[in-house]
């Protein structure tokens, strides 16, 4: 238990290491690649997600999504990649190949679509590599360059909020 505190806290640490070296750039290209970061117990709609973006012409094989689930039995049905608990260490390190592989694509464009404040979601959002984060209001504002205030099982109303700043910040 006192270990689990330590590993936490060290992961922190890295957490707000990576937001003071964030850089703050900004691009106008297109979307053309898309990741998307769900805690399974909030909304598990996988599906949603990708007929939503192809009715914005990004292509499905371009849309990766990965689930957080908080015990690993809930994850036996699952065809997605889906991380846990078990997939962290301590400062920051990453346990899971397919997790690492997530975070190092360069994605056009990152969704981070939870509500729930969990470490272990909060530093895949921070250390991913995407050019540009999208996240829901609630968690700290400083991980994401758009955030929209919706709860996870509005999930109409964030996709009608997203196509339209998308579309103003002329990334489709």
């Amino acid at each position: 238990m006192i270990l689990k505190a330590f590993r936490e806290k060290s992961n922190q640490k890295y957490i707000n290491k990576l937001l003071n070296s964030r850089n703050g750039s900004f691009s106008n290209t297109k979307v053309d690649k898309v990741g998307v970061i769900l805690h399974l117990s909030e909304f598990s709609d996988f599906e949603a997600f990708r007929t939503f973006f192809e009715s914005i012409d990004i292509k499905r094989n371009k849309v990766k999504i990965v689930a957080y689930v908080e015990d690993n039995k809930d994850s036996n049905d699952l065809w997605d990649t889906y991380f846990n608990p078990k997939d962290f260490g301590w400062n920051g390190k990453i346990k899971n190949v397919e997790l690492q592989t997530f975070i190092d694509t360069e994605f056009d464009i990152l969704i981070s679509f939870y509500k729930q404040d969990v470490l272990d979601l909060n530093l895949i959002s921070v250390a991913s590599k995407a050019k540009f984060k999208v996240g829901l209001a609630g968690i700290d504002d400083r991980f994401y360059d758009l955030i929209i205030n919706v709860a996870p099982k509005e999930f109409t109303l964030f996709k009608n909020e997203l196509k339209k700043y998308l579309t103003v910040l002329n990334k489709i």
